[in-house]
């Protein structure tokens, strides 16, 4: 009797955790949703032209925006989930950060892309309409992501939900205004709406953020490396994403390349129940790893095993539910079920090697999970153009697998390696003798 008492206890102290993953996996699907709702109805109303300029600038942002603040937001929820007293420090190091680089990337980029896309014929309109897209899609959305992690760091994540779900709730509401009510249909008309809806969103976040406290304006000079380690692996990986797509649109059909994009955001959006379960357990990685990764192998274990599960459910469904995409996306995707079908399963994968760099992230081991990152990045976006140049779209599919089991395997190794020596660490600390 009482180790089923014991057991019941152990249950009830999972509630808490089950109710927030719950509530951070919800929203982040609501999220996706909005957002592919406010992409197919700018794509119905710019035209072809004019939404694949909006796209192409918001690629070169969404690589941009990882510069902006060069980190820092890691940073701020690893010390301030250990140390709620760090908060106005890594609050104004985030803030200094965020601008100076946010200003330097905005400039250049106004500087540079005129001279590859038109938004406007004349020439000064041209470059401040770009400088204004790009201050909307790199500054505006890095302070909103720094929102919601902020709340992450304090452990709240009901109010970090609500950044999300109304980040992007905002930006449908503006798209559906804009084209529907109003009818927009140029993207210098768009432009301005987008800024509108981002500058309102901020306003909420920065009013949100007020009662937590005012910012120390100072560098956190030991975080500046830390940060950029972070940093760089995500605008690699940017790269590692986008290579097969690039390599495919030189050397096949519309429709493979369309379909492929199509099943690549429906497998990215099956992630987000493993994103999910990230989101609410870093923080108490960080807290439990302060005293060294080795402390943290228990609790990482037990997400890594709920994160598979996880990973192969998703899996399951979306290979179910393939058949119901036509009817969702037309029936001019012919390959879409079958890219799906095949793609599905690189989720588990994924799955293994994000729940290995999350932990090392959360411990502080930036270079160690920069490594992982970084070189699979880069070797991985070379494999995917070599493949899919060779033998389109079967050699996209082999090696966008290599590369995801050998991240897995690769992220595990260096973890095991890190875990190793932060325990001889602690044992030479002790004063027993190193193995």
């Amino acid at each position: 009797m009482p180790h089923a008492i014991g057991k019941l206890r152990r249950y009830r102290g999972l509630v808490p955790m089950a109710m927030s993953y719950a509530a951070s996996g919800g929203s982040l699907i609501v999220s996706s949703a909005a957002q592919l709702l406010t992409f197919a109805i700018l794509a119905r109303f710019l035209g072809v032209h004019e939404f694949s300029l909006f796209v192409a600038i918001t690629a070169v942002a969404a690589i941009a925006v990882h510069l902006c603040g060069v980190g820092a937001t890691e940073c701020l929820v690893r010390r301030v989930a250990r140390d709620h007293a760090m908060y106005p420090a890594m609050l104004g190091h985030n803030i200094i950060l965020i601008s100076v680089s946010g200003i330097l990337l905005v400039v250049i980029g106004a500087i540079i892309l005129p001279f590859f896309f038109e938004v406007a014929p004349n020439a000064a309109v041209n470059s401040i309409e770009i400088a204004m897209m790009l201050v909307t899609n790199i500054v505006l959305v890095r302070c909103i992501l720094f929102s919601e992690q902020v709340f992450i760091a304090f452990s709240d994540f009901g109010s970090a939900n609500k950044v999300v779900m109304g980040f992007a709730l905002i930006r449908t509401a503006a798209a559906v205004l804009a084209c529907l009510v109003f009818g927009v249909s140029t993207l210098s008309g768009w432009i301005v709406w987008q800024f509108a809806a981002h500058a309102i969103m901020l306003a909420f976040c920065i009013r949100a953020l007020r009662n937590l406290g005012r910012p120390q304006f100072r560098i956190v000079r030991e975080e500046l490396q830390l940060g950029l380690f972070f940093s760089i692996p995500f605008i690699l990986k940017a790269a590692r994403q986008n290579a097969d797509l690039l390599v495919l649109s030189l050397v096949t059909t519309a429709e493979i390349v369309a379909s492929y994009s199509v099943a690549r955001r429906i497998i990215e959006s099956s992630y987000l129940s493993v994103d999910a379960l990230n989101r609410i357990v870093y923080p108490g990685t960080a807290k439990a790893s302060l005293g060294g990764l080795h402390q943290a192998t228990e609790r990482v274990s037990k997400i890594f095993a709920a994160a598979i599960a996880i990973s192969i459910g998703a899996a399951i469904a979306v290979y179910i539910l393939a058949p119901v995409l036509p009817y969702l996306f037309g029936h001019d995707y012919t390959s879409l079920v079958l890219f799906v079908r095949i793609l599905c399963w690189v989720v588990i994968p994924v799955t293994c090697w994000a729940i290995a760099v999350e932990a090392l992230g959360a411990a502080g081991h930036q270079g160690a999970r920069a490594s992982v990152l970084g070189l699979g990045s880069l070797l991985g976006a070379a494999l995917a153009a070599l493949a899919t140049w060779y033998a389109p779209p079967t050699g996209t599919f082999v090696s966008y697998y290599v590369i995801e089991i050998a991240m897995a395997l690769a992220a595990w190794v260096v973890y095991s390696h890190v875990v190793g020596k932060s325990r001889r660490q602690a044992g030479l600390a002790v004063g027993e003798p190193a193995e």
